[in-house]
């Protein structure tokens, strides 16, 4: 028994266990979290390598067909194989209230959606490894001054610290995508809330990045409310803000509020 991939759920199922082992051994136990959640296992190609670390794993699909497929070639597992979507379920109704880990080759149609899912849960997810479409890995890692860096770039860094592991080539995945893929690490730093208004930053960081090619001024105008604030931060393109700066913008936008024009 064997499960087709499925276009819809963005299926490419890993057929390397050389890279499988790779990517499971890239998981770094961060603030000692034996815990780990694993998106989208299919087949459980990395799963084999996870359940062989010290750690506890469970496992998340939408896909019926694989459920029962890891239900019956897992079988230590079963008690800890969920048919659920991680973007809507109640995540503390199957993990509970200790901290866990997100892992998985993440179905490239959603990685994003996953990725701002973990943020609203970042004070229980520690770490967040696994694979990505290479130019949104790398997206995610990338640091100030390129083109690459943007929206998910500061939104994931401010609370997460971010190392591209590894590329993969195409050729190991089953159908093969259209691209290469690229495998991350995001570790939980030290930050626990954000010292300015968090929906805000989240608004400011959006609108700058929209319209990157114009300066964070003319971006924010809306926002601004004609508001003419003297500050050299207004007259930069985003690529050049660290989360760092951002956050400073944030402070400065949430200021202008009580000032009269």
């Amino acid at each position: 028994m064997s499960v087709a991939p499925k276009k819809h759920l963005g299926q490419h199922f890993l057929t390397d266990k050389n890279i499988c082992d790779k990517i499971a051994r890239q998981y770094s136990s961060h603030k000692g979290c034996k815990r780990l959640l694993e998106i989208g296992p299919g087949m459980g190609a990395l799963t084999e390598f996870l359940i062989k670390q010290d750690v506890e794993v469970f496992v998340m699909d939408v896909d019926k067909e694989s459920i029962g497929y890891l239900t019956d070639h897992f079988p230590k597992l079963k008690s800890h194989i969920f048919y659920a979507d991680f973007l809507k379920v109640n995540l503390k109704d199957i993990m509970g209230e200790n901290p866990f880990a997100v892992v998985g080759n993440f179905p490239y149609n959603i990685s994003s959606q996953i990725l701002f899912r973990c943020l609203e849960h970042r004070d229980q997810i520690p770490e967040i490894m696994g694979m990505f479409q290479k130019e949104v890995a790398q997206r995610i890692a990338e640091k100030p001054g390129t083109k690459q860096y943007g929206i998910l770039s500061v939104l994931i860094q401010a609370f997460y610290n971010i190392e591209y592991c590894f590329t993969v080539d195409e050729h190991v995945f089953n159908p093969p995508p259209k691209v290469k893929s690229g495998v991350i690490r995001c570790t939980r730093n030290d930050r626990d809330r954000l010292p300015c208004d968090e929906k805000l930053f989240i608004q400011v960081v959006k609108m700058s990045f929209n319209q990157r090619r114009k300066t964070i001024r003319n971006s924010l105008k809306s926002i601004l409310k004609g508001k003419d604030i003297n500050h050299h931060f207004f007259s930069l393109r985003p690529e050049v803000l660290s989360v760092e700066n951002f956050i400073e913008l944030t402070q400065i936008v949430e200021q202008s509020f009580s000032q009269k024009i």
